[in-house]
């Protein structure tokens, strides 16, 4: 049976029915057997309640009952039958029940598992049906109600199988319970949810489990990816043309190398109209793609491509690299969400930690009368400083005279770091940018600019985000430079295991689409 069949049985049934719940429903009706047309009069109502909610599977059964002979007919029939026909009709229940409880020894999860919409509370059921985000408690007695359903068929449940649940959550209810932020949706839409049931199935199961026995786990950020092939994947995370394995159209490689020429001579003549250097640096971007994944030092880089360092040419190398606009996508989601953030940060953040609300009341301090600060200076820090992350990693501060040749370099991250001429990112007037302890550009004007050129870097150059950074940087990433790839991590490869997206990240994601709804 072809998935087509199915898929147009349901859509002529059903034909408003979003495209998530068909394939969801496509599965279901696979796992229970059906082959034919004639199988749909063995379908009840209650076989589908884990992909429909009970008006809709009530009308697919009613549906396919018109269509199909009924099952009664065909029941009677068969019993009608002699012999072997109705020793069949009598031991298909004992068959049944039998394969249902073979499955539970067994340890294995049924595809077909049915949500239980009817144990949830009304409060709940009510906030769901009208499209509302349920609280946190609801949402939480939601998960403790699934889990325990789960725990129920069996206790061997694995990530595949919190992320199938989350995912028909999600997919009957995405107004109530999707990952989103001002209309965004981050990674899978239910990655926070996924996060929430796996949390729950360890504290179910905790008092059972052995303290000194580790978990195995088979899932990581690259899934069944041998790790040889990790770091290209890492190195490959949110960018759609990272390898270019031909010229373009019209190139040589001498034509190349003149245009190379090209631009080393205007940037050494200070020419800075933006047409040519845009058209010159999308021209030749093969060219440095090839070189940073050939893995030219950064050095001869900024000696061979001294624009891509500068905001006009990075934010174009970055365009064609992940298909987005560094800059300019920046400023729109700060637009959008920067006041929200701050709302939260301020009035619900600084309530929930003591050593948050200490933070906080530094920065606020060091802020001081400077009046020249931005939105994203703020908010950067408040993140840095939620997450609990160094912002030594991400910032270096000098004196305000201090030149490119006076920094030390030696207590300079190896990352991309932002070089601070001043005593603070708010008072500052002038910024560097640090890569592989290389000042590459030593005169950058304004903190948005040099947080989009530090950023850019990360994905320009291969590098990995550290991991006292993974967390604000996964953060950024994900809700304000709108990169957000479903499977795979940025972050430096540890020992430990990372899920797509970091579980602090998903927290705070959550609670700020929380707070959205209860400031409506």
């Amino acid at each position: 049976m072809s998935k087509s069949f199915l898929r147009s049985a349901i859509t002529e049934a059903l034909p408003d029915l979003p495209d998530v719940s068909k394939d969801i429903l496509e599965e279901t009706l696979q796992s229970l057997g059906v082959e034919t047309h004639d199988d749909f009069q063995f379908v009840k109502e209650e076989d589908l309640l884990s992909a429909l909610r009970p008006i809709q599977a009530r009308k697919l059964v009613a549906a396919w009952s018109l269509k199909c002979p009924t099952q009664e007919s065909g029941a009677s029939s068969l019993t009608a039958s002699p012999g072997p026909s109705t020793s069949m009709v009598s031991l298909s229940p004992v068959s049944t029940s039998s394969s249902s409880s073979c499955q539970s020894a067994s340890g294995r999860f049924p595809d077909s598992f049915m949500i239980p919409w009817g144990q949830f509370p009304e409060a709940l059921m009510q906030a769901l049906e009208r499209g509302r985000r349920p609280n946190p408690s609801m949402r939480k007695e939601m998960v403790r109600i699934v889990v325990r359903e789960m725990m129920k068929v069996t206790t061997s449940l694995s990530k595949k199988n919190a992320t199938d649940v989350a995912r028909k959550l999600v997919a009957k209810y995405p107004k109530s319970l999707q990952d989103v932020i001002e209309g965004d949706i981050i990674g899978t839409g239910y990655g926070s949810l996924v996060k929430q049931i796996q949390n729950r199935i360890e504290n179910v199961k905790r008092p059972t489990t052995p303290k000194i026995k580790k978990r195995t786990s088979h899932d990581s950020d690259t899934d069944e990816i041998p790790p040889e092939k990790r770091a290209a994947i890492q190195d490959t995370y949110g960018c759609i043309r990272w390898h270019v394995k031909f010229l373009p159209l019209g190139e040589t490689a001498e034509s190349q190398q003149q245009k190379k020429e090209e631009l080393k001579k205007l940037f050494s003549q200070n020419e800075e109209s933006p047409g040519p250097l845009k058209m010159l640096m999308k021209s030749t971007f093969y060219s440095q793609r090839q070189d940073v994944n050939q893995g030219k030092d950064m050095k001869y880089l900024l000696e061979n491509w001294p624009y891509w360092f500068h905001e006009i040419g990075m934010i174009v190398h970055f365009n064609e690299l992940t298909g987005v606009d560094l800059k300019e996508t920046l400023l729109k989601n700060v637009e959008h969400k920067g006041e929200r953030l701050l709302h939260f940060m301020k009035t619900v953040a600084v309530n929930k930690s003591k050593r948050f609300y200490q933070a906080a009341t530094k920065l606020q301090m060091m802020r001081g009368e400077h009046s020249g600060y931005t939105q994203v200076t703020e908010m950067v820090l408040l993140l840095l400083a939620y997450f609990d992350e160094r912002d030594d990693v991400m910032f270096h501060y000098v004196e305000d005279t201090c030149l490119a040749g006076e920094v030390v370099m030696d207590r300079v991250p190896l990352t991309p770091t932002i070089v601070v001429c001043g005593q603070s990112c708010y008072s500052s007037r002038r910024m560097m940018l640090s890569v592989d302890q290389v000042i590459v550009n030593e005169n950058i004007s304004s903190f948005i600019s040099s947080l989009c050129m530090m950023f850019g870097s990360y994905y320009c150059f291969n590098i990995h985000y550290p991991t006292a950074l993974a967390a604000t940087l996964e953060f950024l990433q994900r809700c304000f430079f709108s990169i957000n790839p479903e499977r795979g991590t940025k972050v430096e490869r540890t020992n430990s295991t990372r899920l797509h997206v970091n579980p602090r990240v998903l927290t705070l994601i959550q609670d700020l689409s929380d707070h959205e709804w209860r400031a409506i």
